[in-house]
Protein backbone atom coordinates (compact mmCIF):
# COMPACT_ATOMS: atom_id res chain seq x y z
CA UNK A 1 0.00 0.00 0.00
CA UNK A 2 1.09 3.43 -0.82
CA UNK A 3 2.56 5.62 1.95
CA UNK A 4 0.65 8.84 3.11
CA UNK A 5 3.08 11.41 1.24
CA UNK A 6 3.40 14.82 2.88
CA UNK A 7 4.51 18.03 0.77
CA UNK A 8 7.82 19.58 3.20
CA UNK A 9 7.15 23.08 3.96
CA UNK A 10 9.59 24.97 1.61
CA UNK A 11 12.03 27.87 3.77
CA UNK A 12 13.99 29.99 1.66
CA UNK A 13 18.05 30.61 2.83
CA UNK A 14 17.81 34.40 2.55
CA UNK A 15 21.69 34.00 2.19
CA UNK A 16 22.33 31.49 -0.47
CA UNK A 17 18.57 32.69 -2.14
CA UNK A 18 18.18 29.08 -2.39
CA UNK A 19 14.84 26.87 -1.02
CA UNK A 20 15.20 23.89 1.33
CA UNK A 21 13.32 21.29 2.41
CA UNK A 22 13.08 22.05 6.04
CA UNK A 23 11.48 18.59 6.52
CA UNK A 24 14.39 15.78 5.84
CA UNK A 25 13.78 12.21 4.27
CA UNK A 26 14.14 10.40 7.12
CA UNK A 27 10.64 12.23 8.83
CA UNK A 28 8.78 12.42 4.88
CA UNK A 29 8.23 9.03 3.27
CA UNK A 30 9.44 7.92 -0.05
CA UNK A 31 6.94 9.37 -2.71
CA UNK A 32 6.43 6.34 -5.24
CA UNK A 33 5.27 7.42 -9.02
CA UNK A 34 3.94 5.32 -11.67
CA UNK A 35 3.87 6.28 -15.07
CA UNK A 36 1.59 4.67 -17.26
CA UNK A 37 3.24 4.54 -20.82
CA UNK A 38 6.47 4.21 -22.28
CA UNK A 39 7.16 5.52 -24.72
CA UNK A 40 8.68 9.32 -25.70
CA UNK A 41 7.42 11.29 -23.11
CA UNK A 42 6.91 8.72 -20.22
CA UNK A 43 10.89 7.08 -20.33
CA UNK A 44 12.66 10.01 -20.57
CA UNK A 45 10.58 12.28 -18.53
CA UNK A 46 10.37 9.38 -15.55
CA UNK A 47 14.30 9.02 -16.12
CA UNK A 48 15.62 12.78 -15.35
CA UNK A 49 12.84 12.77 -12.28
CA UNK A 50 14.54 9.41 -11.10
CA UNK A 51 18.16 11.40 -11.59
CA UNK A 52 16.73 14.40 -9.91
CA UNK A 53 15.17 13.05 -7.31
CA UNK A 54 17.24 9.10 -5.61
CA UNK A 55 14.34 9.78 -3.07
CA UNK A 56 11.44 9.01 -5.27
CA UNK A 57 10.51 5.48 -6.38
CA UNK A 58 9.13 5.18 -9.70
CA UNK A 59 8.15 2.56 -11.43
CA UNK A 60 7.10 3.17 -15.86
CA UNK A 61 4.77 0.55 -17.13
CA UNK A 62 3.31 -0.24 -20.15
CA UNK A 63 1.24 -2.96 -22.10
CA UNK A 64 4.02 -4.08 -24.19
CA UNK A 65 6.26 -6.66 -22.74
CA UNK A 66 8.65 -5.91 -26.14
CA UNK A 67 8.96 -2.21 -25.29
CA UNK A 68 9.81 -2.91 -21.55
CA UNK A 69 12.02 -5.37 -21.91
CA UNK A 70 14.02 -3.22 -24.39
CA UNK A 71 14.08 -0.53 -21.05
CA UNK A 72 15.59 -2.75 -19.37
CA UNK A 73 18.39 -3.69 -21.86
CA UNK A 74 21.24 -2.08 -23.50
CA UNK A 75 18.96 -0.81 -26.73
CA UNK A 76 16.57 1.50 -25.35
CA UNK A 77 13.40 1.63 -27.76
CA UNK A 78 13.96 5.53 -28.15
CA UNK A 79 16.88 7.21 -29.07
CA UNK A 80 17.39 10.26 -27.54
CA UNK A 81 21.29 12.00 -26.62
CA UNK A 82 22.42 11.16 -23.37
CA UNK A 83 19.50 8.87 -22.28
CA UNK A 84 21.10 6.06 -22.23
CA UNK A 85 23.63 7.03 -19.68
CA UNK A 86 20.98 8.36 -17.57
CA UNK A 87 19.30 5.57 -17.29
CA UNK A 88 22.01 3.22 -16.99
CA UNK A 89 22.96 4.56 -13.69
CA UNK A 90 19.72 4.80 -12.14
CA UNK A 91 18.27 1.34 -13.21
CA UNK A 92 16.71 -1.29 -10.74
CA UNK A 93 17.79 2.09 -8.03
CA UNK A 94 15.04 4.17 -7.55
CA UNK A 95 13.93 3.92 -11.77
CA UNK A 96 12.08 0.30 -12.57
CA UNK A 97 10.40 -0.72 -15.70
CA UNK A 98 7.56 -3.07 -15.31
CA UNK A 99 4.54 -4.71 -17.04
CA UNK A 100 2.84 -5.50 -13.92
CA UNK A 101 0.04 -2.37 -14.36
CA UNK A 102 -1.95 -2.54 -11.61
CA UNK A 103 1.30 -3.28 -9.35
CA UNK A 104 2.80 0.15 -10.08
CA UNK A 105 -0.88 1.93 -9.42
CA UNK A 106 -1.52 0.39 -6.05
CA UNK A 107 2.04 0.90 -4.69
CA UNK A 108 1.72 5.05 -6.62
CA UNK A 109 0.74 8.10 -4.72
CA UNK A 110 0.60 9.72 -7.75
CA UNK A 111 0.52 8.42 -11.34
CA UNK A 112 1.44 10.16 -14.73
CA UNK A 113 -0.61 9.00 -17.60
CA UNK A 114 1.05 9.01 -20.48
CA UNK A 115 -0.08 7.25 -23.51
CA UNK A 116 -0.36 7.52 -26.93
CA UNK A 117 -3.05 9.57 -28.16
CA UNK A 118 -3.23 9.47 -32.30
CA UNK A 119 -5.18 11.27 -34.43
CA UNK A 120 -8.65 9.55 -35.13
CA UNK A 121 -8.53 7.68 -38.34
CA UNK A 122 -12.07 6.58 -38.00
CA UNK A 123 -15.64 7.89 -37.12
CA UNK A 124 -16.53 10.99 -35.46
CA UNK A 125 -13.82 13.49 -36.21
CA UNK A 126 -11.40 11.24 -38.76
CA UNK A 127 -8.69 13.66 -39.21
CA UNK A 128 -8.98 16.09 -36.45
CA UNK A 129 -9.68 14.89 -33.34
CA UNK A 130 -7.67 13.27 -30.78
CA UNK A 131 -7.84 9.61 -29.92
CA UNK A 132 -8.14 9.33 -26.18
CA UNK A 133 -9.13 5.47 -26.30
CA UNK A 134 -5.65 5.01 -24.35
CA UNK A 135 -6.30 7.38 -21.83
CA UNK A 136 -9.89 6.53 -21.41
CA UNK A 137 -8.54 2.74 -20.40
CA UNK A 138 -5.56 3.94 -18.17
CA UNK A 139 -8.05 5.79 -16.33
CA UNK A 140 -10.60 2.61 -16.45
CA UNK A 141 -7.68 0.82 -15.05
CA UNK A 142 -6.42 2.91 -12.49
CA UNK A 143 -10.13 3.48 -10.82
CA UNK A 144 -10.49 -0.15 -10.85
CA UNK A 145 -7.25 -1.22 -9.27
CA UNK A 146 -6.39 1.69 -6.63
CA UNK A 147 -6.93 1.18 -3.01
CA UNK A 148 -6.44 4.05 -1.65
CA UNK A 149 -6.20 8.08 -2.81
CA UNK A 150 -4.05 9.17 -5.69
CA UNK A 151 -2.89 11.98 -7.34
CA UNK A 152 -3.69 11.31 -11.27
CA UNK A 153 -1.22 13.62 -13.78
CA UNK A 154 -2.41 14.17 -17.49
CA UNK A 155 0.88 14.09 -19.64
CA UNK A 156 -0.29 13.11 -22.93
CA UNK A 157 -0.92 15.65 -25.33
CA UNK A 158 -5.12 16.02 -25.15
CA UNK A 159 -7.64 18.28 -26.19
CA UNK A 160 -8.88 20.66 -23.82
CA UNK A 161 -11.34 19.01 -20.73
CA UNK A 162 -9.79 15.91 -21.23
CA UNK A 163 -9.05 16.04 -17.50
CA UNK A 164 -12.68 16.62 -16.88
CA UNK A 165 -13.38 12.88 -18.91
CA UNK A 166 -10.55 11.60 -16.96
CA UNK A 167 -12.10 12.81 -13.68
CA UNK A 168 -15.32 11.26 -14.34
CA UNK A 169 -14.23 7.67 -15.42
CA UNK A 170 -12.39 8.18 -12.03
CA UNK A 171 -15.42 9.39 -9.80
CA UNK A 172 -18.13 6.91 -11.51
CA UNK A 173 -15.78 3.52 -11.31
CA UNK A 174 -14.08 4.34 -8.18
CA UNK A 175 -13.85 2.40 -5.24
CA UNK A 176 -15.62 2.81 -1.93
CA UNK A 177 -12.89 5.50 0.25
CA UNK A 178 -11.07 6.56 -2.58
CA UNK A 179 -10.32 9.71 -3.89
CA UNK A 180 -8.95 11.18 -6.75
CA UNK A 181 -7.16 14.93 -7.50
CA UNK A 182 -6.72 15.61 -11.46
CA UNK A 183 -4.13 17.26 -12.69
CA UNK A 184 -2.82 18.59 -15.90
CA UNK A 185 1.32 18.72 -16.99
CA UNK A 186 1.60 19.11 -20.63
CA UNK A 187 5.13 18.08 -21.45
CA UNK A 188 7.18 20.72 -24.01
CA UNK A 189 9.64 18.06 -25.18
CA UNK A 190 11.48 18.45 -28.92
CA UNK A 191 12.57 14.88 -29.82
CA UNK A 192 16.55 15.02 -30.55
CA UNK A 193 17.02 17.39 -27.41
CA UNK A 194 14.45 15.75 -24.82
CA UNK A 195 16.91 15.40 -21.95
CA UNK A 196 18.31 18.95 -22.09
CA UNK A 197 14.31 20.08 -22.37
CA UNK A 198 14.12 17.94 -19.26
CA UNK A 199 16.31 19.50 -17.24
CA UNK A 200 16.40 22.80 -18.52
CA UNK A 201 12.95 23.73 -19.48
CA UNK A 202 11.53 26.67 -20.24
CA UNK A 203 8.61 26.24 -17.77
CA UNK A 204 6.60 23.48 -16.07
CA UNK A 205 3.16 23.85 -16.36
CA UNK A 206 0.53 22.24 -13.90
CA UNK A 207 -2.69 23.08 -14.70
CA UNK A 208 -5.55 21.46 -11.32
CA UNK A 209 -8.54 22.44 -9.96
CA UNK A 210 -8.85 25.89 -7.49
CA UNK A 211 -10.32 23.89 -4.31
CA UNK A 212 -7.97 23.04 -1.36
CA UNK A 213 -7.52 19.39 -2.40
CA UNK A 214 -6.50 20.96 -5.72
CA UNK A 215 -3.95 23.38 -4.71
CA UNK A 216 -2.03 20.94 -2.39
CA UNK A 217 -2.24 18.16 -5.29
CA UNK A 218 -0.47 20.97 -7.41
CA UNK A 219 1.88 22.00 -4.37
CA UNK A 220 2.60 17.89 -4.51
CA UNK A 221 3.44 17.93 -7.94
CA UNK A 222 5.68 21.26 -7.85
CA UNK A 223 7.13 19.75 -4.81
CA UNK A 224 9.34 17.29 -7.66
CA UNK A 225 10.51 19.58 -9.94
CA UNK A 226 11.50 22.06 -7.54
CA UNK A 227 14.27 19.32 -6.77
CA UNK A 228 16.16 20.55 -10.11
CA UNK A 229 13.52 23.43 -11.81
CA UNK A 230 13.75 27.32 -10.08
CA UNK A 231 10.25 27.56 -8.47
CA UNK A 232 10.03 30.91 -10.42
CA UNK A 233 9.56 28.96 -13.94
CA UNK A 234 6.85 26.22 -12.56
CA UNK A 235 3.77 27.99 -13.50
CA UNK A 236 0.46 26.81 -12.12
CA UNK A 237 -3.04 27.48 -13.85
CA UNK A 238 -6.55 26.11 -13.96
CA UNK A 239 -6.97 22.59 -15.82
CA UNK A 240 -8.38 23.91 -19.21
CA UNK A 241 -5.37 26.70 -19.11
CA UNK A 242 -2.76 24.05 -18.82
CA UNK A 243 -4.46 21.93 -21.89
CA UNK A 244 -5.04 24.70 -24.17
CA UNK A 245 -1.19 25.94 -24.00
CA UNK A 246 0.41 22.76 -24.54
CA UNK A 247 -1.94 22.84 -28.54
CA UNK A 248 -1.25 26.67 -29.07
CA UNK A 249 2.42 26.21 -28.40
CA UNK A 250 2.73 23.86 -31.02
CA UNK A 251 0.27 25.40 -32.94
CA UNK A 252 2.30 28.34 -32.66
CA UNK A 253 5.70 26.96 -33.40
CA UNK A 254 4.40 24.84 -36.95
CA UNK A 255 2.69 27.93 -37.52
CA UNK A 256 6.24 29.96 -37.99
CA UNK A 257 7.98 26.60 -39.97
CA UNK A 258 5.00 27.11 -42.23
CA UNK A 259 5.37 30.94 -42.71
CA UNK A 260 8.88 31.00 -43.73
CA UNK A 261 8.28 27.99 -46.21
CA UNK A 262 5.62 30.63 -48.00
CA UNK A 263 8.45 32.86 -47.97
CA UNK A 264 11.06 29.94 -49.28
CA UNK A 265 8.85 29.80 -52.53
CA UNK A 266 8.67 33.49 -53.22
CA UNK A 267 12.69 33.68 -52.39
CA UNK A 268 12.93 30.90 -55.77
CA UNK A 269 11.17 33.10 -57.45
CA UNK A 270 12.26 36.62 -56.73
CA UNK A 271 16.57 35.92 -56.36
CA UNK A 272 16.24 36.45 -52.71
CA UNK A 273 17.68 33.97 -49.83
CA UNK A 274 15.35 32.65 -47.08
CA UNK A 275 18.60 31.94 -45.12
CA UNK A 276 19.29 35.94 -45.76
CA UNK A 277 15.54 36.91 -45.08
CA UNK A 278 15.00 34.60 -41.79
CA UNK A 279 18.08 36.18 -39.84
CA UNK A 280 17.13 39.67 -40.87
CA UNK A 281 13.78 38.75 -39.94
CA UNK A 282 15.16 36.76 -36.93
CA UNK A 283 17.23 39.72 -35.66
CA UNK A 284 14.01 41.50 -34.29
CA UNK A 285 13.36 41.39 -30.99
CA UNK A 286 9.73 41.25 -31.13
CA UNK A 287 9.81 37.84 -33.63
CA UNK A 288 12.81 36.15 -32.32
CA UNK A 289 15.12 33.77 -34.86
CA UNK A 290 13.68 30.09 -33.89
CA UNK A 291 11.94 28.03 -36.16
CA UNK A 292 12.33 30.33 -38.89
CA UNK A 293 14.67 27.62 -40.59
CA UNK A 294 12.82 26.76 -44.04
CA UNK A 295 12.74 23.17 -45.01
CA UNK A 296 10.58 20.88 -46.74
CA UNK A 297 7.69 20.42 -43.62
CA UNK A 298 7.29 19.87 -40.05
CA UNK A 299 6.72 16.45 -38.77
CA UNK A 300 6.72 14.55 -35.62
CA UNK A 301 3.79 13.39 -33.22
CA UNK A 302 2.74 16.84 -32.04
CA UNK A 303 2.95 19.31 -34.53
CA UNK A 304 0.36 18.03 -36.83
CA UNK A 305 -1.88 16.29 -34.52
CA UNK A 306 -1.74 19.36 -32.12
CA UNK A 307 -3.09 21.37 -34.86
CA UNK A 308 -5.28 19.25 -35.55
CA UNK A 309 -7.12 18.89 -32.40
CA UNK A 310 -6.69 22.94 -32.09
CA UNK A 311 -8.93 22.97 -35.45
CA UNK A 312 -11.73 20.18 -34.09
CA UNK A 313 -11.69 21.95 -31.10
CA UNK A 314 -12.70 25.61 -33.06
CA UNK A 315 -15.08 24.03 -35.48
CA UNK A 316 -16.81 22.41 -32.29
CA UNK A 317 -17.64 26.04 -30.66
CA UNK A 318 -18.44 26.75 -34.07
CA UNK A 319 -14.95 29.04 -34.35
CA UNK A 320 -14.78 28.48 -38.18
CA UNK A 321 -12.57 31.46 -39.22
CA UNK A 322 -10.02 30.04 -36.82
CA UNK A 323 -10.66 26.51 -37.93
CA UNK A 324 -9.73 27.82 -41.54
CA UNK A 325 -6.79 29.80 -40.47
CA UNK A 326 -5.06 26.54 -38.84
CA UNK A 327 -5.81 24.17 -41.84
CA UNK A 328 -4.07 26.85 -44.03
CA UNK A 329 -0.86 25.79 -41.37
CA UNK A 330 -1.29 21.98 -42.61
CA UNK A 331 -1.70 22.71 -46.12
CA UNK A 332 1.33 24.96 -46.46
CA UNK A 333 3.43 21.51 -45.45
CA UNK A 334 1.89 19.71 -47.03
CA UNK A 335 2.10 21.77 -50.46
CA UNK A 336 5.89 22.32 -49.20
CA UNK A 337 6.66 18.60 -49.46
CA UNK A 338 5.02 17.84 -53.02
CA UNK A 339 6.62 21.28 -54.03
CA UNK A 340 9.85 19.67 -53.30
CA UNK A 341 9.22 16.45 -54.68
CA UNK A 342 8.26 18.13 -58.15
CA UNK A 343 11.07 20.05 -57.95
CA UNK A 344 13.37 17.31 -58.08
CA UNK A 345 11.34 15.76 -60.97
CA UNK A 346 10.99 18.84 -63.25
CA UNK A 347 15.17 19.84 -62.85
CA UNK A 348 15.80 16.38 -63.91
CA UNK A 349 14.52 16.65 -67.46
CA UNK A 350 10.75 15.96 -65.80
CA UNK A 351 11.23 12.37 -64.99
CA UNK A 352 12.70 10.40 -62.10
CA UNK A 353 11.50 7.22 -63.92
CA UNK A 354 13.82 4.33 -63.75
CA UNK A 355 16.32 6.85 -61.88
CA UNK A 356 18.15 5.79 -58.87
CA UNK A 357 17.61 8.83 -56.17
CA UNK A 358 19.76 8.90 -53.23
CA UNK A 359 17.64 9.51 -50.07
CA UNK A 360 19.63 11.20 -47.19
CA UNK A 361 17.37 10.59 -44.04
CA UNK A 362 14.23 9.36 -43.55
CA UNK A 363 13.58 10.33 -39.38
CA UNK A 364 11.48 13.72 -38.99
CA UNK A 365 14.92 15.72 -37.30
CA UNK A 366 18.19 15.14 -36.60
CA UNK A 367 19.14 12.83 -33.49
CA UNK A 368 15.69 10.87 -32.93
CA UNK A 369 14.96 7.56 -34.45
CA UNK A 370 10.95 8.43 -34.91
CA UNK A 371 9.75 8.88 -38.27
CA UNK A 372 6.12 9.90 -37.17
CA UNK A 373 5.26 12.16 -40.04
CA UNK A 374 8.27 12.90 -41.68
CA UNK A 375 8.42 14.75 -44.55
CA UNK A 376 10.81 12.12 -45.85
CA UNK A 377 7.98 9.78 -46.17
CA UNK A 378 5.69 12.10 -48.52
CA UNK A 379 8.40 12.80 -50.71
CA UNK A 380 9.80 9.26 -50.82
CA UNK A 381 6.24 8.35 -51.74
CA UNK A 382 6.24 11.27 -54.61
CA UNK A 383 9.29 9.87 -55.92
CA UNK A 384 7.88 6.21 -56.07
CA UNK A 385 4.89 7.27 -57.71
CA UNK A 386 6.79 8.90 -60.68
CA UNK A 387 8.57 5.56 -61.06
CA UNK A 388 11.92 6.55 -59.27
CA UNK A 389 14.35 3.66 -57.41
CA UNK A 390 14.84 4.88 -53.87
CA UNK A 391 18.31 3.51 -52.09
CA UNK A 392 17.51 5.21 -48.33
CA UNK A 393 20.04 5.76 -45.85
CA UNK A 394 18.97 6.80 -42.38
CA UNK A 395 21.93 6.28 -39.38
CA UNK A 396 19.04 5.87 -36.77
CA UNK A 397 15.84 4.56 -38.66
CA UNK A 398 15.75 0.61 -38.91
CA UNK A 399 14.97 -0.67 -42.14
CA UNK A 400 11.74 -2.89 -40.74
CA UNK A 401 10.28 0.95 -39.89
CA UNK A 402 10.91 2.21 -42.90
CA UNK A 403 9.33 -0.26 -45.14
CA UNK A 404 6.27 0.12 -42.89
CA UNK A 405 6.06 3.98 -43.02
CA UNK A 406 6.27 3.37 -47.40
CA UNK A 407 3.62 0.48 -47.23
CA UNK A 408 1.50 2.70 -45.17
CA UNK A 409 1.60 5.81 -47.14
CA UNK A 410 1.81 4.35 -50.40
CA UNK A 411 -0.61 1.58 -49.71
CA UNK A 412 2.14 -1.12 -51.07
CA UNK A 413 3.43 -4.42 -49.10
CA UNK A 414 6.26 -5.00 -48.49
CA UNK A 415 7.78 -7.17 -51.27
CA UNK A 416 6.31 -4.62 -54.45
CA UNK A 417 8.25 -2.43 -52.79
CA UNK A 418 11.47 -3.80 -52.83
CA UNK A 419 11.01 -2.93 -56.44
CA UNK A 420 11.60 1.11 -55.57
CA UNK A 421 13.13 0.64 -52.78
CA UNK A 422 16.30 -0.47 -51.10
CA UNK A 423 18.18 0.42 -47.32
CA UNK A 424 21.81 1.46 -47.68
CA UNK A 425 23.90 1.02 -44.66
CA UNK A 426 26.34 3.81 -45.26
CA UNK A 427 25.48 7.56 -47.83
CA UNK A 428 28.24 6.31 -50.03
CA UNK A 429 26.84 2.96 -50.78
CA UNK A 430 23.40 5.17 -51.34
CA UNK A 431 24.37 7.70 -53.57
CA UNK A 432 27.03 5.10 -55.32
CA UNK A 433 25.35 4.78 -59.15
CA UNK A 434 22.55 7.61 -58.27
CA UNK A 435 21.25 10.35 -60.70
CA UNK A 436 20.38 12.42 -57.65
CA UNK A 437 21.02 12.85 -53.56
CA UNK A 438 17.98 14.45 -51.80
CA UNK A 439 18.69 15.46 -48.51
CA UNK A 440 15.36 14.97 -45.76
CA UNK A 441 16.97 15.04 -43.04
CA UNK A 442 19.76 17.29 -40.81
CA UNK A 443 21.43 15.28 -39.82
CA UNK A 444 25.38 16.32 -39.15
CA UNK A 445 27.22 13.68 -40.68
CA UNK A 446 25.82 14.44 -43.91
CA UNK A 447 27.66 17.81 -44.19
CA UNK A 448 30.99 16.35 -43.09
CA UNK A 449 30.68 13.77 -45.82
CA UNK A 450 33.50 13.32 -49.05
CA UNK A 451 31.20 14.72 -52.08
CA UNK A 452 33.90 14.68 -54.16
CA UNK A 453 34.29 11.04 -53.58
CA UNK A 454 30.29 10.67 -53.66
CA UNK A 455 30.42 12.89 -57.02
CA UNK A 456 33.07 10.23 -58.76
CA UNK A 457 30.94 7.15 -58.09
CA UNK A 458 27.61 9.18 -59.42
CA UNK A 459 25.67 9.01 -62.61
CA UNK A 460 25.92 12.36 -64.45
CA UNK A 461 25.09 15.01 -64.53
CA UNK A 462 24.44 14.61 -60.82
CA UNK A 463 22.54 16.55 -58.48
CA UNK A 464 21.67 17.42 -55.04
CA UNK A 465 18.29 18.30 -53.57
CA UNK A 466 18.88 19.94 -50.18
CA UNK A 467 15.14 19.99 -49.12
CA UNK A 468 16.85 21.29 -45.14
CA UNK A 469 19.75 24.14 -46.33
CA UNK A 470 22.65 22.32 -44.53
CA UNK A 471 25.15 21.52 -47.26
CA UNK A 472 27.84 23.97 -48.49
CA UNK A 473 25.92 24.58 -52.11
CA UNK A 474 28.93 26.54 -53.61
CA UNK A 475 31.46 23.74 -53.01
CA UNK A 476 29.27 21.62 -54.57
CA UNK A 477 28.70 23.40 -57.68
CA UNK A 478 32.19 23.73 -57.76
CA UNK A 479 32.40 20.07 -57.54
CA UNK A 480 30.46 19.48 -60.48
CA UNK A 481 27.13 18.63 -59.05
CA UNK A 482 23.76 20.88 -59.75
CA UNK A 483 22.34 22.18 -57.09
CA UNK A 484 18.95 22.91 -55.89
CA UNK A 485 17.09 23.96 -52.50
CA UNK A 486 14.32 25.43 -50.74
CA UNK A 487 14.01 29.03 -50.53
CA UNK A 488 17.21 29.80 -53.19
CA UNK A 489 16.90 30.25 -56.97
CA UNK A 490 19.54 28.21 -58.78
CA UNK A 491 22.67 30.47 -60.21
CA UNK A 492 22.30 31.20 -64.15
CA UNK A 493 26.08 29.43 -64.39
CA UNK A 494 24.51 25.68 -63.34
CA UNK A 495 24.20 23.55 -66.17
CA UNK A 496 20.04 23.57 -65.86
CA UNK A 497 18.11 20.52 -67.00
CA UNK A 498 14.49 21.84 -66.57
CA UNK A 499 11.73 20.12 -68.00
CA UNK A 500 10.56 22.61 -70.76
CA UNK A 501 7.06 21.41 -69.95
Amino acid sequence: MATDFKTPSITTDSTKGATTDSISQSTNPALRICCIGAGYVGGPTCAIIASKCPDIHITVVDVSAERIAAWNSDALPIFEPGLDEIVRKIRNRNLFFSTDTDKAINEADLIFISVNTPTKSYGFGTGRAADLRYVEEAARQIAHTATNNKIVVEKSTVPVKACESIKTILKTNKRPGVSYQVLSNPEFLAEGSAVHDLLAPDRVLIGGDESIEGSLAIKKLSWIYEHWVPKEKILTTNTWSSELSKLVANAFLAQRISSINTISAVCEATGASVKEVAKAVGLDSRIGNKFLDASIGFGGSCFQKDVYNLIYLAESLKLEPVAQYWLQVIKVNDWQRERFAHMIVQNMFGSVSGKKIAIFGFAFKKDTADTRESSSIYVCRYLIEEGATLHIYDPKVTSERIFLDLSEQTGTNETDLLNHVQIANEPYAAAKDSHAIVVCTEWDEFIKLDYELIYSTMQKPSYVFDGRLILDHDQLMSIGFNVFCIGKKPPKNQFLTQSPL
